[in-house]
């Protein structure tokens, strides 16, 4: 049912939402990129763009990364041929994945309320805590989110008869998004909200009528399985390795030792769903407060999710990525976005402003107006605040920085002894050189060039006497130490 909002309302909520995206837009390249998972996958794509292999992305120089399909990486490295290899290209796909998310939000509301409904509803996705956090990070998320959203909102609009072919075209183009994105976990968090909703409803038959599943099937298919056949031709093992180590043994095996490219999460089981309260904040607040309202004092709440099928899918649309790694041991907070737009969608059903006056802002919206503000004020002063940790402990930005800007020459090297960060592989553009140990410097030192040496705190101790008198203090970042090189 349609409601409508005042027009000092409407500008508001249209303001609020402009505003947000705006600062978020405006912050892509405000800070660094942060250590090790955004600067790994702004690293993977700078590689790709660099040496011009687009099929198969790339951990380190002629070594694969088979962690992920090539989609994002594929975006981010064409936004980074398009304005430079730098934070704000790194991260823009993300923006703009996640711009279309909230698009389809606008859509399915709008469909089923009319503007005002969409415009409600879009408040509660753009300033979901994790919605405004991916859509500034470099990460795989949003465009596997994106490619679920337009699969749940096809499948919607083709069996309910509203716009049956763009229905099923966005459906089988969802799922190949999201194939694309992350793999088969894109399939399982369309299907089984999908077919736990039809058995509820029992629709099989309006089901199968109304999208062409063989067909559809087809150009899916056509559309992902040449960059998987492509890639293990690339790199044999490949296909092993991801659908069995990455889709499996991560799943099953808690604090899985088989990652190539990192240690897994080794989480206790149903740990997401308390990531999905910190990452629906604030809107999983008032969630938290309807749940406990309705099973306390108004059942029939409850019992209206499970009679209306529209609201019944958004349920089951939220709750599966949670109901699919409770079982998991490794998780990570990020995991819950596919189901957020859901989540928004059920927000502006269930709490809109009641009837009021026409010249005042009812409290609903009042509310709504504050709770968003959160976001960008906590943004701001994170950037302001914050600046010296992103720079030097959370990021090797300003290190790189301090390196470029004094060495002689591009003979002058920069030597990371032991772990080397990510981010000073990014910031360095591919030129930084990795060491095993304090022996392994020897050669360095040994030479006529005046190197640049980096050493985290904790490894100094095992640098023989000679060769700590021959490099010269620059600065400390975080638990690294900076030294130029003393020729004798």
């Amino acid at each position: 049912m349609a409601f409508a909002l005042t027009a000092r309302e409407r500008r508001w909520l249209a303001l609020l939402v402009v505003v947000v995206a705006g600062v978020r837009l405006a912050t892509l390249g405000a800070y660094p990129l942060l250590d090790p998972t955004e600067a790994r996958y702004a690293e993977i794509a700078r590689k790709m763009l660099e040496t011009g292999d687009w099929v198969m992305p790339q951990f380190d120089y002629g070594v694969p990364f088979w962690g992920k399909p090539p989609l994002s990486t594929w975006l981010s490295a064409a936004a980074m041929g398009a304005f430079g290899s730098n934070e704000f290209a790194a991260r823009l796909p993300s923006f703009l994945l996640l711009i279309g998310s909230g698009t389809l939000v606008w859509r399915l509301a709008a469909a089923r309320g009319g503007r005002d409904q969409g415009l409600w509803t879009l408040v509660p996705f753009a300033t979901t805590g994790l919605v405004f956090v991916a859509a500034g990070a470099v990460m795989t998320d949003p465009a596997l989110a994106l490619g679920t959203t337009l699969s749940m909102a096809g499948f919607w609009l083709a069996v309910n008869g509203s716009s049956r072919r763009a229905g099923a075209g966005m459906f089988f183009f969802g799922l190949a998004i999201g194939l694309l994105a992350k793999g088969p976990v894109a399939a399982v968090l369309t299907f089984v909200p999908i077919g736990a909703w039809t058995l509820w409803t029992r629709r099989w038959a309006t089901v199968w009528q109304a999208l062409p599943w063989l067909a559809g099937a087809a150009a899916t298919t056509v559309l992902v399985v040449p960059w998987y056949w492509a890639a293990e031709r690339a790199s044999p093992g490949f296909l092993d390795y991801f659908l069995v180590g990455e889709h499996w043994k991560r799943f099953v095996e808690s604090g899985w030792k088989g990652d190539l490219y990192g240690a897994a999460h080794a989480r206790p089981r149903g740990m997401i769903w308390l990531f999905w309260i910190a990452a629906a904040l604030p809107w999983s607040l008032l969630a938290l407060g309807w749940l406990a309202r309705a099973a306390v004092r108004r059942p029939d709440d409850a019992r209206r999710l499970a009679a209306d099928p529209w609201l019944a899918y958004l349920v089951l649309w939220t709750v599966t990525p949670m109901l699919f790694f409770t079982v998991s041991g490794n998780v990570l907070a990020t995991y819950v976005l596919p189901g957020l737009p859901a989540f928004a969608l059920l927000v502006g059903e269930l709490w809109r402003p009641a009837p009021g006056d026409a010249h005042a802002l009812r409290p609903a919206v009042r509310v709504a107006i504050a709770g968003a503000l959160i976001l960008p004020v906590a943004m701001a002063a994170a950037i302001v605040t914050q600046r010296h940790r992103f720079e030097y402990v959370l990021s090797h930005r300003a290190l790189v920085d301090m390196w470029d800007a004094r060495r002689g020459g591009p003979a002058e090297r920069l030597v990371y002894v032991g772990q080397r960060p990510v981010s000073a592989e990014f910031y360095a553009r591919g030129k930084v050189v990795t060491v095993p140990d304090a022996a392994a410097l020897a050669p360095y030192l040994d030479d006529a060039t005046a190197d640049f040496v980096v050493f985290r705190a904790q490894d100094l101790a095992a640098l023989p006497a000679e060769a700590r008198a021959r490099l010269a203090p620059l600065g400390e970042f975080g638990e690294y130490r900076l030294f130029r090189e003393v020729l004798r």
